[in-house]
């Protein structure tokens, strides 16, 4: 009676503050202060002095602000020019044509951002009006941008799987390994979206690129090695056990300013618009985290986590029963809070449910990720559909009918999950790890 009593009073308190346009972690530290007034005998103010330093401290933390400040430099480059001028002459011959660009752009973006909207605004800055001028359909161009963006959340330095591996004390190098695959798995799958249109509605097809000759395409890509490089510099470090995922960030920032220094668009004005970017984001996030940990602890001492999981072990439901029923969860909250306020405010239920369940974490870590990957384009908070909304003035309604189908095919990808687990472990289980 008293934990559903308690249960009770934590999502009144909550509705109550995110109700009333509080910041996310303030009123997270707000359901928690009246969980341990109400329900401990602990002193609140000093569990949460105590609790917050303790998490604003984690040395692995450090990784995030520096993949974010990496992610802002490479934003105010000319980066997504570059990109396009390389990837448009392997593209063309695709089913499909330069529609392509979206997905492999955003992919690689991905792997040197960390952030869907920074992937998404990087790459339709550029691939909008080129994609438009060559004719192809407006739906096309919109949703397979809206969905290929989400890949920054999977594919690493991936920000939602720090906060992730943060909040439950699991390997940041290993999540990020796991990424990989299912990453490259979901852009296969978006491009043959692609080319399932190209061969169904080929009366929407754009007229064909004109021809250019072998020698002309491998001159164009040489604005791809930069790029490829700071991506090698990046995970194969962590790859193949030279540095820790804060080391490999800092290599990350060094090597974006390198790349901005030679591009010639590093300036004052640059480095100072890319660190306050980079600052905001960051303390944001980690306002974030430290009102999630704060929670962790009050409900804690309520037990609810527990007993939750106790009580769905007494369930016997089956792991994927189990996380059927988790990804209906995530969708549904995916569609009022962002991902990173999705992961942190439910990892003190969620995490000791799948342990219990006999699920992997590092797996169930790709699993969240692929679900938060849908909020970003399901209504009505959904934060992609607001960019795109800046871009191309067209209405929310119109954006998310037509990312409709990226939508489903990141469903896919959950059964491909299920059905395949090595797809998220494989990779992980075989890295090379120094420290």
């Amino acid at each position: 009676m008293t934990e559903a009593y308690a249960t009770v009073v934590f999502l009144f308190v909550l509705f109550t503050l995110l109700g009333s346009s509080i910041w996310i972690g303030l009123a997270l530290m707000g359901v928690a202060w009246v969980g341990m007034e109400l329900f401990t005998v602990r002193p609140a103010g000093d569990a949460m002095i105590t609790t917050i330093w303790t998490g604003a401290s984690s040395w692995t933390l450090t990784a995030l602000p520096l993949f974010i400040w990496m992610g802002e430099i490479l934003y105010r480059t000319r980066l997504s020019q570059d990109m396009f001028r390389g990837l448009a002459p392997w593209m063309r011959w695709l089913p499909g044509g330069l529609l392509h660009t979206n997905i492999a752009g955003c992919t690689i973006f991905a792997a040197v951002s960390g952030s869907s909207a920074a992937t998404l605004t990087t790459v339709g800055k550029m691939s909008i009006p080129e994609l438009r001028k060559r004719g192809y359909p407006e739906y096309m161009i919109v949703g397979t941008l809206a969905g290929a963006a989400t890949l920054g959340l999977m594919i690493p330095p991936s920000l939602t799987l720090i906060v992730y591996g943060v909040s439950i004390n699991e390997s940041i190098i290993k999540l990020f390994m796991a990424g990989i695959i299912p990453g490259l798995v979901l852009a296969a799958l978006f491009m043959s979206y692609i080319v399932v249109w190209h061969f169904f509605r080929p009366d929407q097809r754009p007229e064909p690129e004109p021809g250019i000759s072998f020698g002309t395409m491998l001159a164009e890509s040489r604005f791809l090695i930069p790029v490829l490089c700071l991506v090698f510099a990046v995970i194969g470090s962590m790859y193949f056990g030279w540095a820790t995922a804060t080391e490999a960030a800092a290599v990350g920032v060094l090597g974006a300013l390198v790349l901005a220094a030679f591009q010639r668009s590093l300036n004052f004005s640059t480095f100072f618009e890319s660190l306050m970017g980079a600052t905001r984001t960051s303390a944001m996030i980690a306002l974030i985290l430290m009102g999630a940990a704060f929670l962790s602890l009050s409900m804690g001492f309520t037990g609810l986590p527990r007993s939750l999981a106790a009580y769905i072990d007494g369930l016997n439901l089956s792991p994927i029963t189990l996380i059927a029923a988790l990804t209906v969860f995530y969708v549904i909250l995916g569609m009022f809070l962002d991902g990173i306020s999705s992961v942190v405010l439910t990892m003190a239920i969620v995490e000791p449910m799948i342990r219990q369940a006999g699920i992997d974490p590092i797996w169930f870590g790709i699993f969240i990720v692929v679900v938060v990957e849908m909020a970003q384009v399901t209504p009505p908070i959904g934060f992609n559909l607001f960019v795109l909304q800046g871009m191309t003035r067209h209405e929310i309604g119109y954006i998310s009918k037509v990312a409709l189908p990226m939508v489903a095919l990141m469903l896919l990808m959950i059964v491909l999950l299920v059905a395949f687990p090595e797809l998220a472990t494989w990779l992980p289980d075989n890295i090379r790890q120094t420290r």
